[in-house]
């Protein structure tokens, strides 16, 4: 009997797709929720408000780089599940622990945004972006493994996600390495590959036709 439960165990695509678009959608509702306009009782001038509003700029530059992650590892996910057939229990495992990774993006935020010249906060930011596509990377091998994967992807799909994510992956621990010359060095290069995966392929794209 248990062996026939796990076998018919998280087998909806569709319920995990909504699960995680839920998580998805709080995480990047906490993300805002922590940007904080200057105390008014600070503030007595125009010259004062541009001070505060300049001293809040790595409160801004954390949660850009935070919602650029969580839209690609949204996007991302999607991309994989709607290249897989059918769920399976370990496969909704694998996922709920991407998922696990995605919850803790705001914590490892605000700890950027309050330290963000120290390596040690921008370390935990990298573990928080080297988690996820881990689970991703992961969850493609598992559904090629099992035979998950709807019959017609092609081949080059097949091979470019978990290719995707280990170019991605190299990319961001090669920014985060940065930290040991300068964190805003480290911080400038991990927002360039982030911008790279969401908006630049697109470009070439338009150049090319």
């Amino acid at each position: 009997m248990p062996n026939f439960y796990n076998r018919i165990q998280g087998r909806s695509l569709e319920r995990l797709a909504a699960l995680s678009d839920g998580i998805f959608a709080v995480a990047m509702t906490l993300l805002v929720l922590d940007l904080h306009i200057p105390s008014a009782a600070q503030v007595h001038s125009e010259g004062q408000l541009l001070a505060a509003l300049g001293a809040q700029g790595p409160q801004w530059i954390a949660y850009g780089m935070s919602f650029l992650t969580l839209g690609i590892f949204w996007a991302g996910q999607q991309t994989q599940l709607s290249h897989i057939g059918e769920g399976a229990r370990d496969l909704t495992w694998i996922h709920l622990g991407f998922l696990f990774s995605i919850t803790l993006l705001p914590f490892s935020t605000r700890l950027l945004a309050e330290f963000i010249v120290y390596r040690l906060a921008l370390g935990a930011y990298w573990l928080n972006i080297l988690a996820p596509g881990a689970m991703l990377y992961w969850s493609w091998a598992y559904a090629s493994h099992a035979n998950l994967i709807k019959s017609d992807t092609p081949p080059e799909i097949r091979g470019s996600i978990c290719h995707r994510i280990l170019i991605a992956q190299s990319l961001y621990a090669a920014g985060a390495a940065l930290c040991f010359i300068n964190t805003w060095v480290s911080i400038a290069a991990i927002v360039l590959v982030q911008l790279n995966y969401a908006i630049a392929p697109r470009l070439w794209r338009r150049r090319r036709s």
